[in-house]
């Protein structure tokens, strides 16, 4: 096995009281598309600042190509590419002055490259930078981050408050490309549908801290929505093993089910409850399920304290 892209290790992060981080670890293989998944504030872009040496470690370590990012700052983003929602380019540029300047600290930099880039994404070189629409802001800022052939990609929320083409465009046209070509994305996103869509595998990550982490197939495949008839209609649903979440009312309810079909279906069963349809749970359904019952076990945790 090669070594992993990324290598982060019990990393702790606090800013004053709030804990940001607590023992996160993960690792993303190379030519993976890794999604990092979870609500606004959960940790995901302060984990980014992270990878790319922006903020060192106060406990635990972080490793990119081997190397601390803190430290070798040249060696890791030389080969790095990065994105963000807030895409701060400089406005009075021109696009075509915005290419040659950021030609200039690359030597990997590929013309042809910039210029197919360009042209799939419709940008207007005479265009000045600051009088482009987001969407626009956004297709030239990956012009930038891809047209050196980083070995890594790490795109922070890059299609938040983005029109669905645009986010097509960064999704299909760029994500898959990328991987494709045996590098490596790491993507942040708290829009999980479009994750589910190009994700090899993903890390789910709720106040701070993981919650689920595997390949995206292995998490689906453990994970069904069951929905449940009972005799009688319910105030609250019964506690059964291996749902991890219900939602419903009346008769009838919707359980997050993980793990054994039949062992599961039998608990229900015991329970007055008929099961009469399921389905694969969404990564969108399944990420709730888990972050909820994260919540739940913070309050017990809290409640005993």
């Amino acid at each position: 096995m090669s070594e992993p892209v990324i290598h982060v290790s019990s990393l702790t992060r606090r800013f004053g009281q709030k804990t940001a981080l607590s023992s996160v670890s993960l690792s993303v293989a190379r030519g993976q598309v890794h999604g990092l998944v979870g609500a606004n504030g959960a940790g995901k872009t302060t984990l980014i600042k992270h990878v790319l040496g922006l903020l060192r470690a106060e406990s635990g370590s972080v490793q990119v190509f081997g190397k601390d990012p803190v430290g070798e700052p040249v060696d890791v983003l030389s080969r790095v590419g990065y994105l963000s929602e807030e895409n701060d380019l400089p406005g009075w540029m021109r696009v075509d002055e915005l290419i040659r300047y950021s030609r200039s600290f690359y030597p990997s930099w590929d013309d042809a490259y910039a210029e197919e880039l360009r042209e799939m994404f419709g940008l207007d070189l005479a265009a000045k930078v600051g009088s482009l629409s987001k969407g626009q802001k956004a297709r030239a800022g990956l012009v930038i981050a891809l047209s050196y052939r980083p070995e890594l990609l790490v795109l922070d929320e890059p299609s938040s408050g983005l029109d669905p083409i645009v986010r097509r465009d960064i999704l299909a046209a760029v994500i898959r490309t990328i991987a494709d070509e045996g590098r490596t994305v790491l993507f942040s996103s708290h829009l999980l549908d479009e994750v589910e869509q190009v994700a090899d595998h993903v890390t789910m990550i709720t106040s701070g801290r993981i919650v689920l982490d595997g390949p995206l197939d292995t998490i689906q495949e453990s994970h069904r929505l069951v929905t449940v008839r009972f005799p009688e209609p319910r105030n609250r649903p019964p506690s059964v093993s291996g749902v991890l979440r219900w939602d419903g009312r009346g008769r009838e309810w919707h359980a997050v089910v993980r793990g054994d079909d039949e062992e599961t279906e039998t608990a229900i069963a015991n329970s007055t409850g008929q099961v009469i349809d399921k389905r694969a749970a969404s990564l969108d359904e399944v990420f709730v399920a888990h972050a909820g019952a994260r919540a739940a076990e913070t309050d017990d945790f809290a409640g005993n304290t």
